[in-house]
């Protein structure tokens, strides 16, 4: 008999990120304009594939038109025309519900949003009371509607991405979650679950070791699980953990037991100049990536696969210099 033919491998997944038009420079806001971030467009926009989106524009609402803005209860917000009072909500919502089903397909990694906006502002969004006083305690139309459906998602608004802090935390965030999906679309073993686990648990325990031990005795009793569940299960874990910001001191904890793994191969010079780097990084002296740096350097040098493989040390590319400025 001949010997089966091995299926075709698949071809990745693009990195695909939903965002709000007006960001790529598209003039789709209330007046005719635009609010390209050069960020979102000459920078990340070389590693991923955008899907944009306008809710007012694509709900048929127009450009230009009259400026918006939510009224009411937090709860049943109502999006409502500035100067004419039109509620304009019922075509926002309608249009919600459609494109959001469309998006399942796009498989999006991400999703970058329009601050302040009735519509795709995901938090501190002002809504007025009857008296017409605003309170900053809003989500928009859209965007909330998105974060009910996509819960795991990771989202951000384009203002939060000046932090260097929130932009890295952001960016991994993309780039685990479509990891986790190319993972997902199977067919899965417990074992590709546990190998997944492994090559990221020192990225997991520099944001939140309670969730890094929880994910650990989830991973350790795979066998009570079938694999599609333990994925599911795993990958709400997974999203929520990374949820939660890395800190310097937390940073300086992973850097610590990296160097423990090495110190049987390391001189004792080789291990005085990490313990100083690592010191000077919890300082603020120097950015993280300068420690990373001479740590990939040891685990290269000295074969040590375990380290070398995990994805803290590499979760995204280089080239956007994410860890330079954390």
């Amino acid at each position: 008999m001949r010997p089966k033919t091995p299926p075709p491998a698949r071809a990745p997944l693009p990195i695909r990120i939903g965002v709000s038009r007006c960001l790529l420079g598209e003039e789709v806001r209330y007046d005719g304009g635009h609010k390209r971030d050069r960020f979102v467009t000459d920078v990340l926009g070389r590693h991923v594939e955008w899907v944009p989106i306008c809710p007012e524009v694509e709900a048929g609402l127009g450009t230009p038109r009259e400026a918006m803005r939510l009224v009411g209860e937090a709860s049943r917000p109502r999006l409502v025309t500035i100067k004419t009072d039109r509620d304009m909500t019922k075509p926002l919502v309608q249009f919600a519900a459609r494109k959001l089903g469309l998006l399942e397909a796009a498989e999006l990694s991400g999703f970058i949003f329009k601050k302040d906006s009735p519509s795709c502002g995901i938090a501190r969004v002002r809504i007025f009371n009857r008296h017409g006083m605003p309170s900053r305690n809003g989500v928009g139309l859209f965007a909330q509607a998105f974060l009910e459906r996509f819960p795991s998602v990771p989202v951000e608004e384009e203002g939060r991405l000046c932090d260097p802090v929130l932009r890295d935390n952001f960016i991994e965030r993309v780039f685990c979650y479509h990891r986790w999906r190319e993972l997902a679309r199977g067919p899965v073993t417990r074992n590709d679950i546990v190998r997944f686990h492994t090559t990221h648990k020192y990225l997991l325990l520099a944001h939140s070791r309670e969730q890094y031990q929880q994910l650990g005795r989830l991973v350790a009793q795979a066998d009570r699980y079938r694999p599609k569940d333990l994925l599911e299960r795993y990958g709400v874990l997974f999203m929520e953990a990374l949820a939660v910001t890395a800190t310097r001191r937390k940073h300086v904890n992973v850097l610590q037991h990296l160097i423990g793994h090495m110190k049987e191969r390391l001189t004792k010079t080789e291990r005085g100049e990490l313990d100083d780097v690592v010191e000077d990084y919890r300082q603020g002296l120097v950015p993280l990536v300068v420690p990373l740096t001479l740590v990939k350097h040891h685990a290269v040098r000295h074969g040590i696969t375990y380290l070398r493989d995990q994805v803290y040390l590499n979760p995204h590319p280089k080239e956007l210099k994410l860890r330079n400025h954390v």
